[in-house]
């Protein structure tokens, strides 16, 4: 089993920026690709980015491209994301999680982190 602790999160005016991390437990994180989605009150889960377990692909939706960008560090069993340019509509809480393949569908992910909270301000 993999355990996934997000934190970063905050208040950040629009334009700032935040990164959050996504810490993990146990020895075989490096086997998993590692996913950010996030959700915002009455709306559906989303995906926003994925890194492959190696970490040499990524993969963004198109409302993050060019502004996100996702990075692991396997020997710190953590994996990050960089959110610069913020919007309000960024606004959500942002959940990590693991799957054992690569790619942007929920039902990939095993593993989810309890989220955390980003209100980007107007």
């Amino acid at each position: 089993q993999v355990q996934l602790v997000e934190s970063g999160g905050g208040l950040v005016q629009a334009g700032g920026s935040l990164r959050l991390s996504c810490a993990a437990s146990g020895r075989t994180f490096g086997n998993y690709a590692m996913g950010w989605f996030r959700q915002a009150p009455g709306k559906e889960r989303e995906f926003v980015a994925a890194i492959s377990s190696g970490g040499v692909t990524t993969y963004y939706a198109d409302s993050v491209k060019g502004r996100f960008t996702i990075s692991r560090d396997n020997a710190k069993n953590t994996v990050y994301l960089q959110m610069n340019s913020l919007k309000p509509e960024d606004t959500a809480v942002y959940y990590c999680a693991a799957a054992q393949r690569f790619g942007s569908r929920l039902a990939y992910y095993d593993y989810w982190g309890q989220g955390t909270q980003v209100t980007v301000s107007s």
